[in-house]
């Protein structure tokens, strides 16, 4: 048709031709129109109830712009023009329009295109910065922080602490790894703490063991020097090697005994125990020993009621000797008086023995259970004993269940108290 329009214009005035076009515009759901100068010489079919003569675009014989959209009340259509002279000399104009009707969401859409692609490159350009911040502030800076972290504990700096600022998956992970920080920070200073006990240990084994080396050395040297050149002194410093010698053993026997309460190794024998007779008989047994002493056993008030409780038969025993036998080591008034009693507290009964003896200083009542401790500085073995008896009963104690704890006051005594577990029979 441009063709035509170029070299023989007059054609398209042929109606037959002109049908013939439109009959092919068809087939792609388009329609023809032909203007000269303001009259349409051919208007296509599907345009009856069009009034498109009146919205046709002017007559632009550069031919810069054609192709173009155009609108009819609620019809648009895009279209493709070509203009041209049917006759130069007579200066008439003629227009080809090859024109589709359109649907007025896809003339909206393609007027709205180019905001759509804006708005759409901001909302992408604002999605990527809000995304960038949330990453960085959601998982790296965390991550990052983990990073640190695992640098500290590389150099084996664990005093660092890790906070969490948010409870997703990445928060979740922060609080496990300041977790697992504080799980090392406290196993390792508890081997520090478990070294630093060896260290004290070791020093106050030696300790404990010089004094009777020292003089079992030097009984021994005395017989070697022939200084017992009677029976009397020989059997004097045998006797004195003996006795420390004993005391050596009794020492090593009760660090054996500690040594295991302390390491978990000693088992337990759990049986029904009625209290208020088990410390009779034990008293039964020490009388002699309370009589040597001028020691008076006191009972706080007389037990009507059977309370068994669950303990290890011999273990108990050996607590309770221990605590009798701290009582004779260190009254030394008279009267001398040991006080018993017991009570019940919920599930707990309660066992408190009592002396009126110097009493301990409030500083040092502490560290009583605490192993080779003795209230005074020198460390003096004159009131006999290993250091152990109240560090074996606290691991004896503790380890039925228990507590243990002590009261005291200068020139009123001191007493000792620990629970024991009611037995109740749920069948």
């Amino acid at each position: 048709m441009k063709y035509l329009a170029k070299h023989d214009p007059e054609k398209l005035k042929d109606q037959l031709v002109l049908e013939q076009f439109d009959m092919q515009l068809k087939m792609v759901q388009a329609g023809l129109v032909v203007r000269e100068n303001n009259k349409l010489i051919y208007t296509a079919p599907i345009f009856e109830n069009v009034n498109i003569a009146h919205i046709l675009p002017q007559y632009d014989l550069s031919n810069n712009s054609i192709r173009n959209t155009m609108n009819a009340g609620s019809h648009f259509f895009s279209y493709a023009k070509f203009d041209f002279y049917f006759s130069p000399d007579a200066g008439d104009k003629g227009s080809i329009f090859v024109i589709r009707e359109r649907s007025p969401f896809a003339e909206v859409v393609r007027t709205l295109l180019p905001i759509l692609i804006i708005v759409f490159v901001a909302i992408l350009l604002l999605t990527g910065f809000l995304l960038y911040r949330y990453v960085t502030r959601k998982i790296v800076q965390p991550l990052d922080g983990l990073r640190q972290s695992a640098e500290h504990i590389k150099d084996g700096d664990l005093t660092f602490e890790l906070r969490s600022t948010s409870k997703d998956e990445v928060g979740q992970l922060v609080m496990t790894f300041e977790q697992m920080r504080k799980q090392l920070y406290d196993s390792i200073q508890l081997q520090l703490h478990y070294e630093e006990n060896r260290k004290q240990l070791l020093s106050n084994i030696s300790h404990d063991l010089r004094t009777p080396i020292t003089t079992i050395k030097g009984y021994a040297e005395g017989i070697m020097d022939g200084v017992t050149n009677t029976q009397e002194k020989l059997d004097k410093y045998v006797g004195a090697i003996h006795t420390r010698a004993s005391d050596m053993e009794r020492l090593v026997d009760e660090l054996l005994f500690y040594s295991k309460l302390d390491l978990k190794k000693e088992p337990f024998s759990f049986e029904q125990v009625e209290l208020s007779g088990f410390l009779h008989r034990i008293v039964d047994e020490l009388a002699i020993e309370f009589d040597n002493h001028a020691v008076e056993v006191s009972w706080e008030q007389a037990f009507l009621e059977e309370w068994f409780v669950l303990a290890d038969r011999e273990k108990l025993k050996r607590v309770i000797m221990n605590l009798f036998d701290n009582c004779l080591k260190y009254m030394n008034q008279d009267p001398k008086i040991i006080t018993i009693g017991i009570e019940k507290q919920g599930e707990l009964a309660v066992v408190k023995i009592a002396d009126n003896g110097p009493g301990i200083q409030q500083e040092s009542l502490p560290h009583i259970f605490e192993r080779f401790y003795r209230e005074e500085p020198s460390r003096s073995r004159a009131a006999g004993g290993s250091g152990l008896g109240l560090a074996i009963a606290q691991q004896i104690i503790e380890g039925q269940g228990g507590t243990i704890w002590a009261t005291s006051e200068l020139g009123q005594g001191t007493s000792i108290c620990f629970t024991l577990k009611i037995f109740v029979d749920r069948r």
